[in-house]
């Protein structure tokens, strides 16, 4: 189990475009939320950090697609290296735990790039001009340290941008798994 924190870019970027198939084969493009806000999630199967918090991140996020927010689950994994990760395999985690958002397969891992995306889990919050106003953490939870998951730091970033109010560009890194990079597919963001 590694501890890679999120690259953090910078707030204000725009959102990188993708074109991606879910578990079924079935594309799903950032042009289908044109105009509206989008949460980005890069993670996986196998990953303990996943694990700990993917009921409860379920949750919450299906409770902000009731509010408007589109939603993307994105693993980017080596599948090779990493079978358990691959496509029948998200199938199967998207049902055990009722996924209502898109879980796709960034087989070439190109978008991951492009999002600067480090570790799994990796959230990326979007207002509705596609501009990140939060990266960083669901909350403080980690595997082993006893703090419950409440999703409180991404909850707040998504309730103050519903509201009309700021987002705090007090973000905290997320912190898990790097994502399991094809060989000599490594991104050049993290030298």
């Amino acid at each position: 189990m590694s501890n890679t924190p999120s690259t953090m870019p910078a707030l204000n970027t725009s959102a990188p475009p993708f074109n991606l198939p879910d578990f079924n084969g079935k594309y799903h493009s950032s042009e289908q939320y044109k105009g509206e806000p989008l949460l980005v999630i890069f993670f996986c199967n196998h990953c303990p950090f996943v694990k700990h918090v993917i009921s409860k991140l379920a949750d919450i996020v299906e409770g902000y697609q009731g509010k408007g927010i589109h939603v993307a689950g994105i693993n980017a994994n080596d599948i090779e290296k990493y079978p358990e990760d691959s496509p029948k395999k998200m199938k199967e985690f998207a049902a055990q735990h009722h996924f209502t958002f898109p879980y796709l397969f960034d087989k070439t891992q190109e978008v991951a790039k492009l999002y600067r995306a480090a570790c799994t889990p990796d959230f990326f919050l979007f207002n509705a001009g596609h501009k990140l106003i939060y990266r960083g953490q669901m909350d403080d939870s980690r595997p082993g340290n006893s703090i419950p998951v409440t999703g409180e730091d991404l909850n707040n970033a998504v309730e103050n941008f519903l509201a009309g109010k700021p987002v705090s560009e007090d973000q905290k890194p997320s912190i898990g798994c790097n994502i399991k990079w094809k060989s000599g597919n490594e991104p050049d963001y993290f030298g």
